[in-house]
């Protein structure tokens, strides 16, 4: 019977054996508690998916209105100054959408902040986020508690913030418990070995600012065994307590010693600081010219409008005029075409200069395209049933720089050289740090300690037993103070014969160095180059500014003198549309000009380093918590009541001369330049020397422009696609005569009504006069642009 059971015993372990070594694995499984809606089952694991993000979006994105098109005029004007446009992209910029660099003019980056990350533009939050930004190597310590020394040339601290390096020097605890048990057969009178052995300790280490590491620690032992029945004379008693509390320090003498070499990790992390708050300044003045460059774009779009209006009703009147002369058998089918012509395309000029076309020749942006380009710096809805107008009108005043002063203004206050200056100063801090590793690491250990062994482990009391009797408590012989222990360790590792790798090391940090030092010449250079081309555009824009005023009064008075001839039958028509393309063309030249002038202005103050100043923008602090204001005043106290030591524990080298000084200071700081050799010319003698013997002396006296700013052109969207009253023909350069007193052009030219009956043509049926075929009511067109004539 027990031999059959084994045998079965035996047949189940062996297919138990098989059946693990073959494995089993059902393709269909039975589950207890299944489902058959199978709820945790995916069918791809690539598959498109949404991210459960909740983030409220922008009234200024979901609430926008309809975008304004040439059929969509329903707004008002919002009358806006320039400082006013700058407040606001300051107020509400948390991105600056724009780029790095001093670029004359850059791009719309709306299509790259579209797809790119945060990290790839500036915003309010990088300084904050660089000064917070930690390493992930932790603070450690070895098995006695003691804090690590340095980790050698590792830049690790560089990565983090101030407050990240500064970690280094915390105070570090640190414990731990282990107990361990023995019970083990010997070969001798004892039949087993037995013991308990219990551990703690606590220990607390500091890394100081001279390199050492100094420590506190306290440990508790209990031992407990049966030597005694082997040799009842070795102990006293079967278990034993021992206490003991140690002071250690740990210094560098050579390699890793002083304050110097220990602090360089906090200040390569505090001017990394400098480095991210330099380029926080840089995104913010390049949005702030971005603005001002948006703005005076705008302002040329609605002064296209103007002179596109003003040649559109050039047109018409020349129309008029060409209409008359055909009823009166003075004229010509062919000029009537050639004049209708000309309406047309101002037409499409003026339709071109509001919306915007990518045809060639044509305003990309027009009013609507430029003004939507500045509400996406501004940081507001693209519409929001308002039309922003440049109220501010461009200087026209003549205004020249100190050239050595705008040098030295340049070279101290520019962004991009103190960054690069920040990174000069790293390099030093770098190869002294490199310098450092290639002495001998000598490291000097002094431990001291205090210890108490007792039978228990028990409060101090006081007792008079003796260690190791029974009945004695460890912390009783630890507070006597009778059993007292010291140790003195001295470590001396030489670098490695040759020492290749720390010699390499001091090499690459000087080659890092000239390279830095190297890089801040050349971008003095180029920057002073980039400054001296700026100057000069100053002038030259502005010589323009002038030139194309006389061009523009020359052109108002051809006009007047062609028209007149025309009326008298004594020129073709086209001489005066041809008059008239001229005029429109010099005006918005001029209009151009002057744009470019005031953008050249706030070029050179943008180079300088004075743009941010002269718009009264101040970047300074945020508010600390308050604690952070006692600690500060605290830290303050205790150096004005401490005495400093030029070799104690004090502050590395200067690395810093202090807060940035005004712009009035940088030509003291940087130098004054020379003065130029050779002869100086006044520009008067060069380019004013006209041969024709004109006056054309505008280049110190402006030439007098009776111009009506953008803001004394109504307050309400009105007629700007159907001027045809008497008020507004009246304001015009162009003489022309009352459109009441003139028979009209016939439809079949002016009107697409008319296309279907071309016989209409030769009548001289008064029709009414061109309208711009528009489905939004005429009375939220824009307000047109009254101007007066040039004097002559």
């Amino acid at each position: 019977m027990n031999r059959s059971l084994l045998r079965y015993t035996a047949y189940v372990q062996l297919a138990l054996a098989i059946l693990f070594a073959c494995g089993c694995a059902p393709t269909q499984p039975f589950f207890l508690g299944e489902t058959p809606d199978l709820e945790y089952y995916l069918q791809s694991a690539t598959q498109i998916e949404y991210p459960d993000v909740d983030v409220a979006s922008l009234p200024d994105t979901t609430q926008t209105l309809r975008p304004l098109t040439i059929g969509n005029h329903d707004y008002q004007f919002w009358n806006l100054p320039l400082e006013e446009a700058v407040s606001i992209a300051l107020a509400n910029a948390k991105f600056f959408v724009t780029t790095s660099g001093i670029a004359e003019a850059r791009q719309n980056v709306a299509d790259q902040f579209i797809s790119g990350t945060a990290d790839q533009f500036g915003s309010i939050y990088d300084v904050a986020i660089q000064q917070s930004t930690t390493q992930s190597v932790p603070l450690t310590v070895d098995s006695s508690g003691n804090r690590t020394l340095p980790r050698g040339v590792l830049r690790a601290n560089q990565v983090g913030g101030v407050e990240d390096a500064l970690a280094e020097f915390d105070a570090q605890a640190s414990g731990f418990m282990s107990y361990s048990n023995t019970d083990r057969p010997n070969n001798s009178p004892v039949a087993a070995t037995e013991a308990d052995d219990f551990t703690l300790q606590q220990a607390i280490s500091k890394r100081l600012a001279t390199g050492g590491v100094a420590t506190l620690r306290n440990q508790m032992v209990y031992g407990s065994n049966n030597l005694r029945e082997i040799a009842p004379n070795l102990r006293t008693v079967d278990s034993d307590y021992t206490v003991s509390i140690e002071a250690q320090v740990q210094q560098p003498l050579m390699r890793n010693r002083g304050t110097l070499i220990n602090r360089i990790p906090v200040v390569l992390a505090s001017l990394n600081a400098d480095v991210s708050i330099a380029e926080y300044e840089i995104q913010l003045r390049n949005l702030v010219r971005d603005v001002e460059v948006a703005y005076w774009d705008l302002y040329v779009s609605y002064r296209n409008v103007a002179t596109s209006i003003i040649g559109r009703n050039s047109a018409i009147a020349t129309a008029q005029f060409a209409r008359l002369a055909l009823e009166n058998g003075t004229g010509t089918r062919q000029e009537l075409a050639q004049a209708v012509e000309q309406y047309y395309q101002f037409r499409g000029a003026l339709e071109s200069s509001i919306a915007g076309s990518n045809l060639p020749g044509a305003d990309r942006q027009g009013v609507y395209g430029a003004e939507r380009r500045l509400r996406e710096l501004l940081g507001i809805s693209p519409t929001d049933g308002r039309l922003i107008r440049p109220i501010d009108e461009p200087s026209i005043a003549r205004l020249e720089y100190d050239w050595n002063e705008s040098v030295a203004q340049a070279l101290y206050l520019s962004p991009e050289l103190r960054q690069t200056k920040t990174r000069i100063k790293q390099q030093d801090l770098e190869l002294i740090s490199a310098k450092n590793q290639i002495l001998p690491e000598v490291n000097l250990s002094l431990l001291y300690r205090w210890v108490g062994v007792g039978d228990h482990l028990g409060p101090p009391s006081g007792s008079s037993v003796a260690p190791v009797l029974p009945g004695s408590s460890a912390l009783d012989t630890l507070t006597t103070g009778n059993f007292q222990e010291g140790a003195i360790r001295l470590e001396v590792t030489p670098a490695a014969f040759g020492a290749r790798r720390e010699l390499a090391r001091i090499r690459n940090a000087k080659l890092r160095l000239a390279r830095e030092r190297a890089n801040l010449q050349e971008k003095e250079r180029l920057l002073v180059s980039r400054l001296s081309d700026s100057v000069a555009k100053v002038a030259t824009h502005y010589q323009l500014v002038q030139t194309n005023a006389q061009r523009w009064q020359a052109a108002e008075q051809e006009v007047e003198a062609r028209l007149a001839e025309f009326k008298n039958g004594r020129s073709p028509v086209n001489v005066v549309l041809q008059s008239q393309q001229r005029r429109a063309q010099a005006q918005i030249d001029y209009y151009r000009a002057l744009a470019e002038y005031n953008k050249s202005l706030n070029y050179v103050d943008y180079l300088k380093g004075t743009m941010l100043a002269n718009n009264n923008i101040v970047l300074r602090e945020g508010p600390w918590n308050k604690k952070a204001y006692w600690d500060a005043l605290e830290r303050a106290r205790e150096r004005s009541a401490g005495h400093e030591l030029q070799y104690g524990v004090t502050r590395p080298g200067v690395v810093r001369t202090g807060p940035l000084r005004d712009a009035a200071s940088a030509a003291a700081i940087i130098g004054s330049g020379t003065a130029t050799h050779g002869e100086t010319i006044v520009p008067d003698g060069v380019m004013l020397n006209d041969p024709l013997g004109l006056n054309l002396d505008p280049y110190r006296s402006p030439v007098e422009i009776n111009d009506q700013p953008l803001s004394e052109m109504g307050d309400r969207p009105a007629d700007l696609l159907n001027p045809i009253d008497g008020s507004n023909i009246q304001t015009m350069p162009t003489p022309a005569p009352s459109i009441q007193s003139i028979p009209t052009p016939p439809s079949v030219m002016l009107n697409q009504s008319t296309q279907s009956n071309p016989a209409k043509w030769q009548t001289s049926e008064k029709v009414k006069a061109v309208s711009y075929s528009d489905s939004a009511p005429i009375e939220y067109a824009p307000q047109p642009v009254r101007r007066k004539a040039i004097p002559q």
